[in-house]
């Protein structure tokens, strides 16, 4: 179980490689007229407008919401199966963050500088609170009344121990923006009243078929280059993946007492050296800790030095990119797994034949996956067609 658990801290990050793959071709455009009226910009202007950006002090609300097309029912039952193991604390952020991955979430934040950042997840009258003062972090679980410590990425933090502040609308277009290639199109589209803020929209498009990214567009603060709010769609439509934004914002200095943290009296606090989990087998560790590598910022790349070991190869390129994994054993049948797990995979699982043989598709609204019943494993952010090529082609 502890396994299970372990393994679930990847999965969020795994969910946004097809995005964070993505690479960026710099595209010349002129905003359009809009409201408001600012002067006129280039694709290339804007970019450059976010990297000097170098705000460090900022406070204010803004509200995510995330809709990756999972059945939402199904994925209650299977994280009753992951979660739970003894020794746990539900103010702990692995546990806890996994929130956000679906439905819509008002959050509270605050940053002074590199050090000091507050977030808190409102959430009725509860509220949950994970806060970076220096070398501590703390989160704290009003619901429960319990408290989760470690130290953080400052002065005297044990090795290892760097728990981050959960993504802001800038350090998801950083996401976006490291890396850059000619398999995407940039545009500067209008402007936009963002937080009572003068924005331009910056619009991301793969030029690439076959990717389930529609788009990506980041509302830049004019005056600051500040990303006010990030909004992915996918091509099946409806709902965007994720769209978070800020509703209010302010450029100040918050006030040094904001980061303070003073355990509640009677409250239960679970220290992060308490809550280790038992490890994975030192093989298990290092292929996740590389495809965690792949589908970061540098886009696929790590993935190489695994299919160098003869399990995980890359097929493609950007947008349309796909990691085939070889298990060498044959898939797993479904009637033979827990109800619970059945019915997720039952829920949102296509059966598929083609020239490979037969498997199923899951999907999701951004990453879909193929999995054949001879054991290859087909990945991306890709529609469900491009993996079946992928697997026709026997590559």
């Amino acid at each position: 179980m502890a396994d299970t658990r372990k393994a679930s801290r990847f999965i969020v990050p795994v969910a946004v490689a097809g995005v964070a793959a993505a690479t960026i071709g710099l595209v010349p455009a002129l905003a359009a007229a809009g409201d408001p009226d600012l002067p006129e910009i280039t694709a290339q202007q804007l970019i450059e407008k976010i990297a000097a950006s170098d705000t460090q002090t900022l406070s204010g609300t803004f509200r995510i919401s995330t809709d990756l097309g999972l059945p939402l029912d199904g994925l209650a039952d299977l994280g009753g199966l992951a979660g739970g193991a003894g020794g746990s604390s539900t103010a702990d952020p692995t546990e806890k963050l996994t929130e956000l991955v679906s439905g819509t979430h008002t959050l509270r934040v605050a940053a002074d500088g590199p050090d000091r950042q507050k977030l808190t997840l409102l959430d009725g009258s509860d509220e949950y609170s994970l806060i970076h003062n220096g070398a501590d972090v703390w989160a704290y679980d009003s619901k429960s009344k319990e408290v989760f410590h470690e130290k953080g990425a400052g002065e005297g933090a044990p090795e290892g121990h760097d728990r981050q502040v959960p993504a802001t609308p800038k350090e998801l277009a950083d996401e976006i923006l490291k890396a850059a290639g000619d398999t995407t199109s940039l545009t500067v589209d209008g402007t936009a009243k963002v937080a009572g803020r003068d924005a331009y929209q910056l619009l991301i498009k793969p030029k690439q078929s076959g990717s389930t990214v529609e788009s990506i567009k980041i509302a830049v603060d004019a005056g600051t280059g500040t990303p006010l709010k990030f909004t992915l769609a996918s091509v099946e439509g409806g709902k965007p993946v994720v769209d978070a934004g800020f509703t209010k914002v302010d450029f100040g200095k918050p006030s040094a007492s904001v980061f303070d943290f003073k355990v509640p009296e009677g409250a239960k606090v679970t220290e992060g050296s308490d809550a280790a989990e038992e490890k994975l087998p030192a093989d298990v560790e290092k292929d996740l800790a590389e495809l965690e590598k792949g589908f970061g910022p540098g886009g696929l790349a790590g993935f190489g030095d695994l299919g160098k070991g003869g399990g995980l190869n890359v097929i493609g390129e950007g947008w349309t990119t796909i990691a085939k994994l070889d298990s060498g054993a044959p898939a797993p049948k479904t009637d033979e797994a827990p109800k619970e797990i059945q019915g997720l995979l039952d829920s949102f699982g296509d059966k598929v034949t083609g020239t490979f043989g037969s498997g199923t598709v899951f999907k999701t609204k951004l990453v879909n996956a193929l999995l054949t019943d001879d054991g290859k494993v087909y990945v991306g952010a890709v529609t469900q067609d491009a993996l079946v090529n992928a697997a026709n082609a026997g590559k």
